[in-house]
């Protein structure tokens, strides 16, 4: 199973390398040294389950019934209307996420910077690559 520095571990989850320390010194993150005595780091599995437990649920005043299951609560950080569409960018966590919709529906959805939105995805399609550093 792959394992992970501190800094890499926090940029996954999105928050900082002090935040990730903590958690390992409360006993929230398990963390070991090698024999030799390197970096702290952070097995991919406890890692995966400490992000699943940090999900931030969808507040109920924005739960709708739908069947996309892929939901991104975050702050819209820029809207560039045109005539007929708008691209709208949201910002969750360290999400950055592009989204084409209608000029109509972003007026009518109110969508500026600053408002909180969720971004829900429904894809056939997810490709899903790793990173040449994994073991």
């Amino acid at each position: 199973m792959p394992e992970f520095k501190i800094s890499e571990a926090a940029l996954l989850l999105g928050v900082s390398d002090d935040t990730v320390r903590r958690w390992v010194e409360a006993g929230r993150l398990p963390a070991r040294r090698s024999e030799a005595g390197g970096p702290l780091t952070v097995d991919g599995r406890d890692l995966a389950h400490l992000a699943q437990e940090l999900a931030t649920p969808v507040p109920d005043g924005l739960r709708r019934a739908v069947s996309a299951r892929n939901r991104f609560t975050g702050i819209v950080t820029r809207v560039l209307r045109d005539t007929v569409m708008a691209e709208v960018e949201i910002q969750a966590g360290p999400h950055r996420l592009v989204s084409l919709i209608s000029r109509e529906a972003a007026d009518e959805l109110g969508l500026e910077p600053g408002v909180l939105a969720v971004a829900v995805i429904k894809a056939t399609e997810v490709i899903v690559e790793r990173s040449g550093s994994q073991p």
